[in-house]
């Protein structure tokens, strides 16, 4: 690439929101669109088995493999925090299951920080636009979508044990969780289509690299971004060993996620102004919210041995490894074309939320981890989120060197209310597991383990055991107040031509799984740039049913153009 060589517009990272926004931006071939990425080309084929999720998922050759600072409330323990770092971002390498979150969510967004774009009437067109889902067009799904999305299809009696297990308890079942009744436990959708990953690189990047006004840099490492008399006007970036820069003559889209974005800003000169004089930077412009309000689901599991081989344990074996690897390749079916954890939902986990707070994953798989290595025993895992936590963290900068890792710090269970509520998530996952439907194969309970029973040592298990379920957002939330670092359409305040798409715009975390948000926040935004009308808002009224507690809520639902 010739130096200082003008683009319209310039993408910073090629993940879930950037591979978006340019399939978007570049569908005028008067605008000419530079994407950038750090990482490689999407070319191991285990990114796109789903089933090498556990493969790729740490592979350090497409992941940043941060970690986070020593957390004090988890004895210490510093959470590895895997981020993509190749074409499609962590899209490539996640467990693909695709959950929405709630739709309150997207309303408090708009009521309590003054988003009104951001409600989520005006969010479920683009969800609907975006994805193309196997369950077929409805008044909540999309089928003509580029994200292919699928509902699980491996057959397991332990999924069917599940469920019956949510109707047994209490805990409630539902058909859809992005549907009309998002609470309760179901099989769940993924981001597959026919057996293969549907990553942002391919559901939205790579089937239009032939425009010849769409250009890709990979191995490319951003290293600041240019400021002007107060505007973006393009990257100074390294690709193979030389430094580049590159002009953008109408925007510049940072899309590097949580903990990369604030990072970008800082080494640019744009957040606290004291943080950055620490480290040798000149503040061009001061936003104090950069890098704060980190937040994050933390997690915790309920694992149990089975009485039965039902489990997935011989998987590891080579012969049966090399089987079901051919049986993919040549019929996109079977294990490897599963993400495993094809069974959850949303539950409350005490009655004084006005919505889910708990969110379940479940496999049945009993994994273990030495290092990059995986070894499985017959068992299968139980998983509760806290999905909306208190506690919040935020992303520092070690020095002014891009290559240098951020430190991070979620501050996990800073506010004793996220303590309790996963004590009680421990509780809900013991009430559903010991239903009558699991009887048949139910072995012991290996974590906590049964003399884990009062609240103390439960909440000392969930300090030992609790990690990361790979949801970082915030750092640069949309807002109105002096700690918004961005404006309701994602621009940095005070800073003209310069935008931030991606999980780090969250004012409040999402109540669920966030690439497919993130994507649809991508196509919202290429909206507002291009100044296209935006999608007719549809009004969603949702049914949640009556849960355990006895909270009744409308079982009537509809919608309609507004």
């Amino acid at each position: 690439m010739p130096v200082n060589q003008a683009f319209d517009f310039i993408i910073v990272g090629a993940g879930s929101a950037g591979c978006v926004l340019a399939n978007e931006l570049s569908q005028d071939p008067n605008n000419s669109v530079l994407i950038i990425e750090a990482g490689p080309a999407d070319n191991k084929l285990l990114i796109h088995m789903p089933g090498g999720v556990y493969s790729v998922y740490k592979d350090p050759s497409i992941n940043w493999n941060y970690e986070s600072e020593p957390e004090p409330a988890l004895a210490n323990r510093r959470i590895p925090l895997p981020r993509g770092r190749v074409l499609g971002g962590s899209s490539s390498i996640n467990s693909m299951v695709y959950m929405r979150g709630h739709p309150q969510d997207y309303d408090n967004w708009a009521d309590r920080y003054n988003l009104p774009i951001w409600s989520f009437d005006q969010c479920l067109p683009y969800f609907k636009k975006c994805e193309s889902s196997d369950r077929g067009a409805s008044d909540w799904r999309g089928a003509e979508g580029r994200l292919g999305v699928s509902q699980a299809k491996l057959e397991n009696p332990l999924f069917d044990a599940f469920l019956e297990a949510g109707e047994q308890s209490g805990q409630g079942i539902t058909e859809d969780p992005n549907g009309r009744k998002p609470e309760g436990l179901s099989r769940l959708d993924s981001t597959t289509r026919n057996g293969r990953r549907s990553s942002a690189a391919t559901a939205h990047l790579k089937p239009v690299l032939t425009r010849p006004n769409l250009h890709l840099l990979t191995r490319a490492l951003a290293h600041r971004i240019l400021i002007e008399h107060g505007r973006a006007t393009g990257i100074v970036l390294e690709h193979r060993g030389q430094v580049l820069t590159v002009h953008a003559n109408r925007e510049v889209l940072i899309c590097c996620g949580a903990i990369n974005s604030p990072q970008l800003l800082m080494i640019s000169g744009i957040g606290p102004a004291d943080h950055l004089g620490e480290h040798g930077i000149k503040p061009l412009h001061h936003l104090a919210g950069v890098g704060e309000n980190l937040q994050d689901h933390l997690s915790v599991s309920v694992i149990h041995a089975a009485r039965q081989p039902v489990t997935y344990h011989n998987v590891g074996n080579p012969v049966r490894k090399l089987l079901m690897g051919m049986q993919w390749l040549l019929t996109r079916r079977g294990f490897v074309a599963s993400n495993i954890w094809e069974a959850g939902g949303h539950i409350r986990g005490h009655a004084d939320v006005p919505y889910p707070n708990l969110q379940y994953h479940f496999s049945p798989i009993h994994a273990r981890y030495d290092g990059l290595k995986i070894k499985l025993l017959n068992g299968y895992t139980s998983q509760l989120d806290q999905l909306r936590p208190r506690s919040r963290g935020s992303v520092r900068l070690r020095s002014g060197d891009p290559k240098d890792r951020p430190a991070v710090n979620f501050n996990y269970l800073q506010d004793p209310f996220d303590t309790r509520e996963l004590v009680e998530a421990v509780r809900r996952m013991r009430e559903l597991n010991a239903q009558n439907a699991f009887s048949p194969f139910r072995g012991a309970e290996l974590e906590p383990g049964p003399d884990v029973t009062r609240d103390a040592e439960i909440e000392a298990f969930v300090r030992n055991t609790a990690t990361t379920d790979y949801h970082p957002c915030g750092t640069c939330r949309m807002g109105r107040d002096d700690m918004a670092v961005l404006d309701q359409e994602m621009r940095v305040r005070g800073i003209d031509h310069l935008r931030v798409v991606d999980a780090s715009a969250m004012p409040d975390i999402i109540s669920g799984n966030l690439n497919a948000p993130v994507q649809m926040m991508a196509l919202k935004i290429a909206d507002l740039v291009l100044g296209r009308n935006p999608l007719p808002p549809l009004k969603a009224f949702f049914e949640f049913g009556q849960d355990r507690f006895g909270t009744s809520q409308p079982a009537d639902f509809q919608i309609v153009s507004t």
